[in-house]
């Protein structure tokens, strides 16, 4: 029986691409990746993630897939994150044509986000759970390599526009500060910014001039 994980990185991020994985292994080596003692791979050193990406490609089909920033823009204006998500999700199933799969629920809904995967991949037993990444080693494959990949291009992005900018999550200090450095220096974002994100809108909008009026 084949088994699939999916999983995704950098769903929430202003900066930079999603990434997702899938991974698939025969029922049989299952005991092999629950012996590399996997985690989510935010509880994991990203050292350590490197190391046991590679060992998981070793023993797993895996289907990569990289959504842009612009990309990303360009599909909000005909469907909602979660939709991307069902989307890319069902993609690397179709792909993969597990028995069964796993995912990590993108959804506060979590048997809503399952239904809607089963329905556009054709796999019929999908079963999405929060903290799916923790709880199955398959799932934990591929959270290591979605983060893994995820990593990588953000480390391209920062080398191509040649200034530190953070893990490009709104919560950063650091990404947020290289934004409004890039905004306040050239009057526009940097190419990688998710446009249509909130965060993003807020930080086009903000001029001195109006921060002026406004206080005046």
């Amino acid at each position: 029986m084949k088994l699939a994980g999916v999983d995704e990185a950098g769903k929430g991020a202003v900066l930079g691409s999603l990434f997702i994985a899938g991974v698939c292994i025969d029922s049989s080596g299952l005991k092999y990746l629950e012996r590399m003692g996997l985690k989510d791979s935010k509880a994991l050193s990203a050292k350590r993630r490197e190391f046991l990406s590679k060992r998981i490609e070793k023993v797993c089909a895996v289907q990569l897939q990289e959504i842009t920033a612009q990309q990303i823009d360009e599909l909000r204006t005909v469907m909602t994150v979660n939709e991307i998500l069902v989307k890319g999700h069902a993609q690397a199933l179709r792909y993969l044509k597990p028995d069964v799969a796993f995912v990590d629920a993108a959804d506060v809904n979590a048997s809503r986000f399952s239904e809607r995967v089963k329905e556009a991949s054709g796999i019929n037993k999908v079963i999405a759970e929060h903290k799916a990444d923790t709880n199955y080693a398959i799932v934990s494959a591929a959270s290591i390599i979605a983060k893994v990949s995820r990593d990588s291009s953000i480390r391209a992005l920062e080398s191509s526009l040649g200034a530190t900018i953070g893990s490009g999550y709104p919560s950063d200090v650091t990404t947020i500060a290289f934004l409004k450095k890039w905004l306040d220096a050239r009057g526009d974002l940097p190419p990688g910014t998710r446009r249509s994100w909130k965060t993003a809108q807020n930080l086009l909008s903000f001029t001195p001039e109006k921060h002026e009026s406004g206080s005046s």
